[in-house]
């Protein structure tokens, strides 16, 4: 997806930015931040006559004035270096302050990194149709990565396509697909969502080149609360017309084990087989 001329820039949501960009890249900013302050407050430093006392003639003064500015940030303050004239002590009283606020937010927002819920909803790679209870049935399995129980899960599916008002418009609409069965009470393993395409479904007497023709797309949606966490989690995927395997079925993944104890085997979780086989 593209858009152009979006409202807003990079520093009006920078909150939304610092949660949602990855690891390396939060941290290797974090890490260019604390150096450009810290160059910053070393040629302020610098700027003065000789602010700080004990600077070693072994670095460069710069470099010494830098390591001492990564010292007053941090507010470690090793005690051999120290500021020793009113203008020191006014630059370090300001980088300390800045300092204590820059250690608040990469606090505040790691820790709400770490504390958001997240899923771990694995979602078959295909949808399939194949007939179920003798109806043309569109299929979609998930299941639950943590192996844990969801309570409360619900599903919604639902088709995104474009369509055309009677002026001729474009519009791209949503449509909601009914399924089977909308909520389960204990999701732990796995889950099947079915929807019968009927009469009353917006797929009934649809083919493949009309779902080519409209761009046609399927958004599904599933929550539920976390047992272990008592979070409430969320995920969504967005399935493309062509994703869909017409007459196939899924691989069965439930068996017995030798013990006598059901066996989930996700390494067929993706595993389709064709109807004609």
């Amino acid at each position: 997806m593209e858009s152009r001329g979006a409202p807003g820039g990079f520093w009006t949501d920078l909150y939304h930015r610092s949660m949602t960009v990855h690891w390396p890249a939060f941290f290797g900013s974090a890490a260019l931040i604390f150096i450009a302050l810290n160059t910053v407050f070393g040629l302020l430093y610098w700027l003065g006559k000789d602010p700080i006392a004990n600077i070693s003639a072994d670095l460069p003064l710069p470099l010494s004035l830098f390591y001492f500015s990564i010292e007053t940030l941090a507010t470690v303050g090793y005690g051999d270096m120290h500021p020793q004239t009113n203008y020191g002590h006014l630059i370090a009283t300001i980088e300390i302050f800045t300092g204590m606020s820059f250690l608040a937010v990469m606090t505040g927002l790691i820790f709400a990194r770490f504390s958001r819920p997240r899923s771990r909803f694995v979602f078959a790679e295909h949808p399939v149709v194949t007939l179920h209870q003798s109806q043309p049935t569109l299929m979609m399995r998930v299941a639950n990565a943590r192996n844990n129980t969801m309570s409360q899960a619900t599903a919604r599916l639902w088709l995104v396509r474009l369509e055309y008002t009677a002026e001729g418009h474009q519009l791209r609409r949503f449509h909601e697909l009914k399924l089977e069965r909308q909520e389960h009470p204990m999701f732990a393993l796995s889950w099947t969502l079915l929807h019968k395409i009927d009469e009353n479904s917006a797929l009934f007497g649809v083919t493949t080149e009309e779902l080519d023709k409209t761009d046609a797309a399927f958004v599904l949606n599933v929550s539920g609360i976390d047992d272990s966490s008592a979070q409430n989690l969320h995920a969504r995927k967005l399935y493309y017309h062509t994703d869909i395997l017409w007459r196939h079925r899924y691989q069965d993944i439930t068996s017995i084990s030798p013990q006598g104890r059901l066996l989930i085997d996700y390494g067929k979780f993706h595993d389709v087989i064709a109807e004609d086989a």
